[in-house]
């Protein structure tokens, strides 16, 4: 299958980082064709401008974008590897999902119409790896936005059939080695078997 993986961290020694370090090893173990998207060491610009779109060049030729679309379009499952900061992504990823998942590359949108049609049907696995400060119950206090985004938002513009997977550690504040060792295990079981 072929996974694409988007990582959103900046500091290249960090615990993301061997997160992410699994995610590919387990991956590729499976027989995956991977490819990584690193936001911060490719310096994504996560900001849009006004004048975006007024070129009116495809997606996938745009200089900006155009590698991305083409990525996520080649791509059966997608696997995002980042901390979470405020109860969902880093602003860098959640710009990464602004300016690609476009009208045209995850949706259309027939004028007048009030619905969207889905894009990404050849998305058929999405999967979280991410950390978390607080513990479970603090997530759920504040309403889990950055899974929702995943699960609820992205999943229902790929495949009709396409699972999702968060595989998330809470209590990052508080772990010990041992902690961060079994969620790396974990992280490498459940994205072997993607």
């Amino acid at each position: 299958m072929n996974v694409l993986v988007v990582y959103a961290h900046p500091v290249e020694d960090s615990f993301a980082a061997a997160a992410r370090d699994t995610a590919l090893k387990a991956l590729r173990g499976a027989g995956h064709d991977v490819r990584l998207i690193d936001l911060y060491a490719e310096g994504f610009e996560p900001r849009r401008t006004l004048d975006e779109n007024a070129s009116g060049a495809r997606p996938e030729d745009r200089v900006d974008i155009g590698t991305y679309v083409r990525a996520v379009r080649w791509a059966r499952g997608i696997v995002f590897v980042h901390p979470t900061w405020w109860g969902a992504q880093p602003a860098i990823l959640k710009g990464w999902l602004d300016r690609v998942f476009i009208e045209g590359v995850a949706f259309t949108q027939a004028p007048g119409s009030k619905r969207i049609k889905p894009k990404l049907r050849n998305v058929h696995r999405l999967a979280v790896v991410t950390t978390h400060g607080s513990s479970k119950l603090v997530n759920v206090i504040q309403g889990e936005a950055g899974k929702h985004l995943i699960g609820r938002g992205i999943r229902v513009l790929c495949h009709p059939l396409a699972r999702t997977r968060w595989i998330a550690m809470y209590g990052m504040d508080r772990a010990t080695d041992d902690d961060r060792l079994e969620f790396l295990s974990s992280v490498e079981r459940r994205l072997a078997r993607l």
